[in-house]
């Protein structure tokens, strides 16, 4: 006779306990691999039917609120950097003109995650959220970043707490997001640049409007931000690691270092690219669209700008 597992028939309610035992008054039981993912379908799947639907758009409002600032800060910036390397390099150093969306790039991506990098961690913690066998609403952009705040009182004396001592535990996990996001950087743009000069040269008989711009910088967008957010898939594993973290002295001990040794050791190489295809799906289309936007604009701008 073949025994099976007593949460064998049962199904992944939207609330259950771990490890498929049954406990008074905290919901049903789920069998343990109700708690674990096997695949990018496998989370929506998951998600969908413990969660709800809905649930797979948590964190919007504070994805939202993080790229008008990021952008905003970040492609200015870049173009600023990205110009002045090359007048410079024109006039003394001729050699660095190659490397001046990369300089660019770095610069001007580390200004932006330093001032977003409080959102960005709300951002993440809303999306690791895990409802509770209460089924607790999920906590809003500034419920969660006066949450990561509080945290702090577990590991100092409550009494002498010295809030703007706190204010570091918003910027946790910043070193870990900028060792990600500006080798990123560096390499979309090291990438991007030629491929648009390529892709506007070959348009270079048709007349230079706003579609072709599109066009040419949506597909160098695209292909610069699959290559360039596989490249770094372990940074960002390491990165969202460590913001998701609840235990307060781990995380004043963490680094991304450590972090990347410790997945390299449990989970081997698998564990360092979890997650590269949605991320890579997600990459190519999100820098495509925000390049090619920007450069429409700008398009645009200069034009009215020289009809003036």
């Amino acid at each position: 006779k073949i025994y099976r597992p007593i949460w064998s028939d049962f199904r992944c309610y939207p609330w259950c306990n771990p490890g498929g035992l049954k406990l008074s008054g905290l919901g049903p039981s789920c069998s343990p691999e109700c708690f674990q993912y096997r695949g990018t379908m496998d989370v929506f799947s998951k998600i969908a039917r413990q969660e709800g639907i809905f649930r797979l758009w948590r964190g919007t409002a504070a994805s939202l609120a993080l790229a008008v600032p990021t952008v905003g800060i970040y492609l200015p910036s870049y173009d600023l950097l990205r110009n002045w390397i090359e007048e410079y390099s024109d006039h003394s150093y001729p050699k660095l003109r190659p490397y001046a969306p990369l300089i660019a790039g770095s610069i001007a991506r580390s200004l932006a995650c330093i001032t977003c990098s409080p959102i960005e961690l709300a951002r993440t913690r809303m999306q690791a959220f895990k409802q509770s066998s209460g089924g607790a609403k999920p906590p809003g952009m500034w419920k969660t970043m006066l949450g990561v705040l509080s945290s702090r009182q577990s590991i100092s004396h409550p009494e002498n707490l010295q809030t703007t001592r706190g204010y570091h535990l918003l910027w946790t996990g910043m070193g870990a997001q900028l060792a990600r996001d500006v080798p990123f950087s560096a390499i979309c743009w090291m990438v991007l640049e030629p491929t648009r000069r390529h892709l506007l040269g070959l348009l270079a008989g048709e007349q230079s409007n706003a579609a072709v711009i599109m066009g040419a910088n949506f597909s160098a967008g695209f292909i610069a931000g699959v290559i360039s957010s596989g490249a770094t898939c372990p940074l960002d594993v390491a990165k969202t690691r460590r913001q998701i973290e609840k235990d307060p002295a781990r995380v004043l001990s963490m680094n991304t270092r450590r972090i990347l040794l410790e997945v390299w050791r449990n989970e081997g190489i698998n564990g360092l690219f979890r997650g590269a295809g949605p991320r890579m799906a997600r990459a190519g289309p999100s820098v495509g669209i925000v390049v090619s936007s920007y450069e429409v604009v700008k398009h645009i701008m200069h034009r009215k700008h020289a009809e003036l």
